[in-house]
């Protein structure tokens, strides 16, 4: 998923003037990011429905 510059890498929003991810696009409850990227960072953000491999890749 291509992250936008000063989208939060999260679903849920914290700040009514924060974006996020979900005023993006529609995903379904189980897909999570893989990391994350800052706000002010803009990128390739992996996403997956899998949490072992989830875990995997942020502790390998």
């Amino acid at each position: 998923l291509y992250k936008p510059y000063g989208v939060l890498s999260q679903f849920t929003r914290e700040e009514p003037e924060h974006r996020t991810l979900a005023d993006l696009y529609d995903f379904p409850p189980e897909v999570y990011p893989v990391g994350r990227l800052d706000k002010d960072s803009e990128g390739l953000l992996l996403l997956t429905d899998d949490k072992k491999l989830n875990h995997w890749l942020l502790d390998p």
